[in-house]
């Protein structure tokens, strides 16, 4: 790393620290020139897949209009912010897990409703109703008789502790 006060390329790590609960490095340096210190981060480069929308041009990922969209049907629904965050995460993992370098818009849109399906049901219908242009009422009746066809995201949790639970017992 090139010393930003003398551009020596020369210098020394005195200290290395977990930053970001984990997400980067956090290194104390010394330019063995001047003997001045700075600090520098390093984190990994994980590149997004491209996004292909329906009318087939290609976008940068943007984790903000992702945010953004979340948001926007979460909208005064008693969410917390940590769960929030919690499936924006989970959906840019699922996105990197591809390995693809383009992902259809289609796809996308699909994660992010089943991750508001579990977080709010009101917040998912939100969404629906935009992403699948609903043209009238009996869409809607439509989307929220399937919804309450399967079984609630609590539902889901309980019948895999379950399912854990009972695993443990078989190994016994």
């Amino acid at each position: 790393m090139r010393c930003p006060f003398c551009s020596e390329p020369e210098t020394k790590v005195i200290d290395s620290r977990l930053a970001n609960e984990g997400d980067s490095v956090r290194r104390r340096r010394e330019c063995l020139t001047c003997g001045e210190r700075f600090t520098t981060f390093e984190t990994a480069e994980l590149v997004m897949p491209r996004i292909v929308k329906r009318d087939g041009t290609r976008v940068p990922f943007d984790e903000d209009k992702l945010r953004l969209g979340m948001m926007r049907a979460l909208e005064k629904r008693p969410v917390q912010s940590e769960a929030i965050e919690a499936a924006i995460h989970h959906i840019m993992h699922t996105l990197r897990a591809t390995g693809d370098r383009e992902v259809k818009a289609g796809q996308l849109g699909e994660w992010v409703m089943d991750e508001l399906r579990d977080l709010d049901e009101v917040a998912y219908v939100r969404f629906a109703s935009v992403y699948r242009s609903f043209q009238d009422v009996n869409a809607f009746r439509e989307e929220i008789e399937r919804l309450q066809s399967e079984p609630s995201a609590e539902v889901k949790r309980n019948q895999l502790d379950l399912l854990e639970s009972l695993a443990k017992k078989n190994e016994k």
